[in-house]
């Protein structure tokens, strides 16, 4: 009998809860629920909406106990990276956590850069500056004399909220303190000396534990309210769903790069030990815990929510545009006729991301895209064009050759950007598992369980378990000549 296990993968956009099925040679996933994501805007700030999210997570619990009789042998949830909850001596939480995206981090990076150097602080943590980590979300909170730190015991990282709301464990698991830029790669512990020195509030980071710690069962008033057959165990798989995902990528190896695919990309290679020199700060690229003792060695850059961002506007709009029909219409447009830097500032947060598109080209002496099908082939050109930039950078940085990309999430189904990436970067791509992040959670959740024995035995049964597509790069129709346009829009030595 296949070990039933529960993954829950809450993105930037979407949340789902799914049956994860774990057998000797084979596993498999059923989703029970899926819902949105979606931020609220209150007095001029950016928040998640934790509550409602908390109360989808319950329901799919509880769809498992109406559907299925057995024992669970664990739940385990991930997260995006970077977010947090503040709990005071109660227990409770103390307001709404912020979304990454809101202004108040805005002039951080500079504030931080004068007290300690953004040097000193890559070279602690090794990871990628971006204005939207832990670190500048809380010197922003200090800055401002924000009260909520007055009365927090507790920092809790955003899958941390939800373990403890499963288990009442107060704990951080390593992936996503990663993200944080608040973590130490020289003792794998917590930059206190660092963060002491810009006035952090130390004294509320938790006790770090590694994925795959079980951290307790399920709260007994919990699991009589969803009526579970069983005390299940929670488990901190590797909780920042970048990291479950790598750790679903069958044939990663030495050649391989990654590409997770969703509302970022995350271009990266799977490393044995940090890699934190000058080249690496300059370029801002960074190093975050993975699986098994690994380390992501990638670098972050603005994915499907260009097309998301557009698609929203354009629904707001009365406009009927589902993924098929913008990939169609996309298909259809001349294709490099105008092109953008994913991780331009006015690509951030925009009112009308269509009108910032038009602004961006039309400020770069460009045609400007009028269409849908011109604007969404303007951001799937470019971002194909941005992932062999990075791409070329990491082969500098490693020294590897890279000989295949390997295309995992929710983008591995988009068959236009995945030609479009093995056309312009001339390497092959193969294309799956979409679901890698729920299988990387279901993977760390059965090692822990003793249900597989290692990362390399778990990603073979992945592999013979999911189905991949390969996508060789077409005839050569002048992409070097795209790519120096695209160059000259945001250069390869940019940070």
């Amino acid at each position: 009998m296949n070990d039933h296990f529960i993954a829950v993968d809450l993105g930037a956009s979407a949340g789902r809860v799914l049956l994860g099925q774990w057998g000797e040679d084979r596993c498999s996933l059923h989703e029970l629920h899926r819902f949105p994501n979606r931020p609220v805007i209150l007095a001029d700030h950016l928040h998640w909406d934790i509550l409602n999210l908390w109360a989808e997570v319950k329901a799919g619990l509880i769809r498992y106990v109406a559907e299925f009789d057995q024992p669970l042998a664990g739940i385990g949830i991930d997260t995006w990276g970077v977010d947090f909850g503040l709990v005071d001596a109660q227990g409770h939480l103390i307001g709404n956590p912020y979304h990454y995206r809101d202004s108040r981090v805005d002039g951080m990076l500079k504030r931080a850069d004068g007290i300690v150097t953004a040097r000193r602080i890559f070279y602690e943590t090794g990871v990628q500056l971006m204005e939207q980590n832990t670190l500048y979300q809380l010197l922003s909170m200090v800055e401002n004399d924000d009260p909520h730190l007055a009365i927090a015991e507790t920092l809790l990282m955003m899958p941390d909220l939800f373990h403890y709301w499963l288990s009442g464990v107060k704990a951080c698991e390593q992936t996503d303190a990663s993200t944080s830029q608040m973590l130490s790669y020289h003792g794998r512990s917590w930059a206190t000396e660092m963060l002491a020195e810009l006035g952090l509030p130390v004294q509320i980071l938790p006790t770090l534990v590694p994925p795959g710690t079980i951290l307790g069962e399920m709260l007994p008033s919990l699991q009589r309210e969803i009526g579970l057959h069983n005390a299940a165990p929670i488990i901190a798989p590797a909780t920042h769903d970048t990291a479950s995902a790598v750790a679903a990528v069958p044939d990663l190896d030495s050649h391989s790069a990654y590409i997770s695919s969703g509302t970022w990309s995350l271009v990266g290679v799977e490393l044995s030990h940090p890699l934190i020199n000058d080249r690496a700060f300059q370029l801002s690229f960074g190093n975050e815990h993975g699986a098994n003792g690994t380390i992501r060695f990638l670098k972050n850059v603005t994915g499907l929510w260009l097309l998301q961002e557009n698609q929203r506007q354009w629904q707001r709009e009365g406009l009927e545009c589902d993924w098929e029909k913008l990939l169609a219409m996309a298909q259809e447009a001349p294709p490099f006729r105008c092109l953008l830097d994913p991780d331009h500032a006015a690509f951030r947060c925009p009112l009308n991301m269509p009108a910032a598109i038009r602004e961006y080209c039309r400020d770069t002496n460009q045609p400007v895209p009028q269409s849908i099908g011109e604007i969404v082939r303007c951001c799937l050109d470019s971002l194909a064009l941005r992932y062999r930039q990075v791409i070329e950078l990491l082969e500098e940085l490693t020294g590897r050759e890279i000989k295949v990309i390997r295309v995992i999430g929710g983008g591995s189904r988009n068959r236009l950007l995945c030609q479009l990436t093995a056309d312009v970067c001339r390497r092959p791509v193969v294309a799956g598992p979409a679901e890698a992040t729920a299988l990387g959670n279901l993977v760390v959740q059965a090692i822990a369980a003793g249900k597989v024995a290692d990362l390399a035995s778990a990603r073979q049964v992945i592999g013979a378990s999911v189905r991949r597509d390969c996508y060789e790069p077409g005839p050569d129709t002048g992409f070097d000549e795209h790519f120096q346009r695209f160059c000259a829009l945001r250069p390869k030595d940019a940070p």
